[in-house]
């Protein structure tokens, strides 16, 4: 069950809010426009997934295939500093 509140209501009943997002998310407004979403953290974590490591990361199918990144040699050196 999806709930929705105003920014001025969060801000004064916080308590409300959190017990309103074990039920469902809490879409919170700001001048009537919807603004934000308050998710319980299995929620969260439910849609983004356990985290990963760099090496799981690395080791994803495709993740080898980031197109053809060209690094342009550089032959001038960098000038010293002018500190004076």
């Amino acid at each position: 069950m999806t709930t929705t509140i105003s920014s001025r209501e969060f801000n004064q009943d916080l308590g409300r809010a959190k017990k309103a997002a074990q039920d469902g998310p809490v879409i919170i407004t700001d001048r009537g426009q919807p603004a934000h979403v308050l998710l319980s953290i299995e929620e969260y974590q439910r849609l983004t997934g356990p985290p990963m490591s760099i090496i799981e990361m690395l080791a994803m199918d495709g993740a080898d295939d980031c197109g053809d990144l060209e690094i342009p040699i550089r032959r001038e050196f960098p000038r010293a500093a002018d500190l004076s």
